[in-house]
């Protein structure tokens, strides 16, 4: 084969497997440009039926994918070129990993003579994700492998994908066509019927998968006191089901913030702070079946309830299967979907309201947190109460890591609530822009990221794909100094928490929102960031909204909190 078919080759095997990944679903291209990535740059160009975003840094890349896959509920596709490139996309894949994302890496790679041999910009690409993605690992395109063999590959490797798949793909050098043709005819006869129609190669079904309990099962378990807990859920997901079953049976819901259920009428709220409340543990405490639906809670304290209560029957119930149980407890596990879990044989029981208190327990928080944090100063915790009330079912929330969805889990006013989004699979604190941004480019609604000052300042770079946005990306930013998590935990002496931990820095962000031309608001007050988080949310893209406050301040507050909660009693 000449140096020139060589080029055309690499373009056709390129072109090919964004064709088939196309009618596998995936709709949405990410690139980061480089030149061994060069045939799937082009082919990706060339193909119209992908909505194509790119960003000059992989790892702002790889967690804006994230948010597309999330908000989209397709696969994303990510392609980069070789070495240190593709080893950026390694936290949005872990991240991918632990939510359950389809992600699929496609990284240009140089071809066998070229590694481990000192040549440039080669390092060693397979399995470079280890255990967190499927493999496929492509040799150099030739025509010795049949171009049916390469769409079978690839159709194998995209069955029932729930997690990422990096398809590592070499390519020899030239690696830009010069447009001439190429005697690929006889090469491609065995797809010909394929090249002709829109369908898969070899469509392989997904693999369906439940584990249900019976009538007498379900029927014995319902008589008992019992409490639904629920984790992550996504909105596909229907978790409106749990409210009719939880009617049905008379148990009261606790809901975590990752629910969509956390401000839902139904629900028992402020569950993190109602554990403060001495009759409202003393009556969870008379709890006899708990059901767990989702997993991976937040709250500590309803974690360490559920690990430490003697259950007579422990359910878990899940969408797949996984083992999300820390404390490693004996259970019954069952898989399949909400409306499968509504629709089973339950009884009747409306009228059990064993914990119906739980409800007044939980109107006395509310009324003490409206008290508080809903008027006066401007802090981090009233912001996050203006946030809950303010925005609503035509918003979309991406809450960051460490305090902010804490706060929202603690705080978070009842009513008509936006659709939520985190990264608590790893729960890291990079990347968070970024995957906010892909969520609002896939689903285009008014979307709001709160987010602290050190997991903004390690994600900077992402401000560009903020800026590219058309639709409204409010990035209101916490800055409290640092990490003010830390103020929380129990570090041996002030001396060490100011100079290992929370990393005091000094910065404000008018200045970056300035670098990458975005509209900048500090406001002092709550009725002024209110008017701020209207007018960002009325803007056709990104804005920056800084609402500063001391560095031990929330943490004060907290303990405040849980002191009027215990004493109020």
């Amino acid at each position: 084969m000449t140096t020139i078919h060589c080029a055309e080759l690499n373009l056709l095997w390129a072109r090919l497997m964004l064709e088939e990944l196309h009618r596998l679903g995936v709709r949405h291209l990410c690139l980061a440009p480089g030149s061994r990535s060069t045939p799937l740059t082009m082919a990706a160009a060339g193909h119209d039926g992908f909505q194509r975003h790119t960003h000059f840094d992989e790892r702002g890349l790889g967690f804006a994918a994230l948010g597309l896959a999330k908000a989209s509920q397709t696969p994303v596709a990510i392609i980069t070129t070789s070495g240190t490139a593709v080893a950026n996309l390694y936290p949005a894949v872990i991240e991918a990993y632990q939510t359950g994302v389809p992600l699929v890496v496609l990284s240009g790679d140089r071809p066998p003579e070229l590694i481990a041999c000192g040549a440039n910009q080669a390092i060693i690409q397979p399995a470079i994700f280890a255990n967190y993605a499927r493999r496929l690992d492509l040799p150099t395109p030739s025509l010795d492998l049949p171009p049916q063999a390469l769409l079978a590959q690839l159709d194998q490797a995209m069955v029932d994908l729930d997690r990422p798949l990096h398809i590592n793909c070499m390519y020899r050098e030239p690696l830009y066509p010069d447009g001439q043709s190429s005697p690929f005819e006889s090469y491609l006869a065995p797809i010909a019927a394929w090249r002709g129609n829109t369908t898969p190669w070899s469509a392989i079904p997904p693999i369906s998968r439940s584990a249900l309990p019976g009538p007498d099962e379900c029927n014995s378990f319902a008589q008992g006191k019992g409490i639904i807990v629920v984790g992550t859920l996504a909105p596909h997901q229907q978790p409106e089901q749990i409210l009719a079953l939880a009617r049905r049976l008379g148990w009261p819901v606790l809901a975590d913030a990752q629910s969509q259920l956390r401000q839902a009428d139904g629900v028992v709220h402020h569950i993190d702070q109602m554990f403060h409340h001495p009759k409202a543990l003393k009556l969870l405490g008379k709890a006899e079946n708990l059901l767990l639906i989702g997993g991976r809670l937040l709250s500590k304290r309803l974690m360490s309830f559920i690990a430490s209560h003697s259950w007579n029957a422990y359910w878990h119930y899940m969408s797949h299967t996984e083992n999300l149980d820390p404390g490693h407890l004996t259970k019954r596990r069952f898989i399949g979907s909400l409306p499968m879990l509504a629709a089973l044989p339950w009884p009747l029981l409306p009228g059990s309201g064993w914990a119906d208190a739980l409800e007044s327990y939980s109107l006395e928080l509310e009324h003490q947190f409206a008290e508080r944090h809903d008027q006066g100063r401007l802090t981090e915790l009233s912001t996050i109460r203006l946030l809950s009330r303010q925005l609503t079912g035509e918003h979309q929330l991406f809450i960051g890591n460490s305090l902010p969805i804490r706060l929202y889990d603690m705080l978070a006013s009842p009513g008509d609530a936006p659709t939520v989004f985190t990264n608590r699979g790893a729960s890291g604190i990079d990347g968070l822009l970024a995957t906010s941004c892909g969520v609002a480019l896939a689903t285009a609604k008014p979307t709001v990221l709160v987010v602290g000052d050190l997991s903004l300042l390690h994600d900077l770079n992402s401000l560009a794909l903020a800026r590219s946005l058309k639709t409204p990306l409010v990035v209101l930013v916490l800055n409290n100094d640092g990490g003010s998590i830390f103020n929380l935990l129990p570090v041996p002496n002030e001396s060490l928490r100011q100079q290992y931990y929370r990393l005091g820095h000094g910065f404000g962000f008018e200045g970056a929102a300035n670098q990458f031309h975005l509209p900048y608001a500090r406001p002092d007050n709550l009725a002024a960031l209110s008017l701020a988080l209207s007018e960002g949310l009325s803007l056709e893209g990104a804005s920056v909204i800084e609402v500063a406050v001391p560095p031990s301040e929330s943490a004060d507050l907290i303990v405040e909190l849980a002191e009027q909660i215990r004493g109020d009693d």
